[in-house]
């Protein structure tokens, strides 16, 4: 049977109130999250369709608002003259293990074929949001690219750095990448998505937990090997906080 990640970590962080720093401070929820982490991904991998929906909701059911968590506007000048200038001089690189690297601007983004949906965002907090996103499929950037034999991982460099010297970053495998689902969104609730939900371009992987969901995506990095990036277990809260790299729900 797979564990219920969501079941888990709602019952021990209910009585919490404040974000993930307090929540990385307790025993019991590091070790909910240790636990059967690659029996649970070769579980969830061998028992489920690869191409497996997360569940869709209509509109009706959603939320008032998406809250905003964690990093609500990146540091550092160079990220405000983007915003300020409506991220007309932004740009997303797709590169490493590729054979056509590529620059896309936004405008590029936003001309592609679109994907929107509406999901639930269940974040390790206890606490989950209804939302509709609508961004680029992301197989569609990685197509553009072309993918080497070698590759295994993707992954995602943001604009923010979190308590002023770790860039966040995050990190998919391929069946996550090349799932329907799996966009690169820049609208959230038929708006423009705004900076403090990850403008301009934040990840939507529908089918893991909310800390996966790279927000202020700045570069994509295609890889044989996550040992050799930043401390090596793919994501930021995964190298400093002994969270997950596999998310599932």
């Amino acid at each position: 049977m797979i564990l219920s990640r969501r079941t888990a970590l709602i019952g021990i962080t209910g009585g919490l109130v404040s974000g993930c720093d307090t929540l990385v401070r307790n025993d019991g929820f590091k070790n909910i999250l240790k636990l059967g982490e690659r029996g649970n991904f070769a579980i969830q991998r061998a028992l489920t369709d690869r191409m497996a929906l997360a569940r869709t909701f209509t509109p009706e059911q959603m939320s008032p608002r998406v809250r905003a968590n964690g990093t609500i506007v990146p540091e550092g000048a160079d990220y405000a003259m983007l915003a300020a200038e409506n991220f007309d001089r932004w740009r997303l690189a797709v590169d490493g293990l590729v054979i056509r690297p590529q620059n896309f601007d936004l405008a590029t983004i936003r001309a592609m074929p679109q994907r929107s949906q509406i999901t639930r965002h269940d974040c390790v907090e206890g606490w989950s949001a209804i939302g509709k996103w609508t961004g680029v499929p992301l197989k569609l950037l990685l197509d553009a690219a072309g993918l080497s034999p070698r590759a295994r991982y993707i992954v995602f460099h943001c604009a923010d750095v979190m308590k002023g010297k770790h860039r966040y970053y995050e990190s998919i495998d391929l069946i996550d990448a090349f799932h329907p689902q799996t966009i690169l969104a820049w609208q959230l609730n038929d708006d423009i998505l705004p900076v403090a939900n990850g403008a301009p371009l934040r990840l939507r992987v529908e089918r893991q937990l909310g800390y996966k969901h790279a927000k202020y995506v700045q570069r994509i990095e295609v890889t044989d090997d996550l040992t050799r990036l930043y401390r090596g277990k793919g994501g930021y809260w995964e190298d400093h906080s002994g969270y997950e790299w596999y998310a599932g729900i």
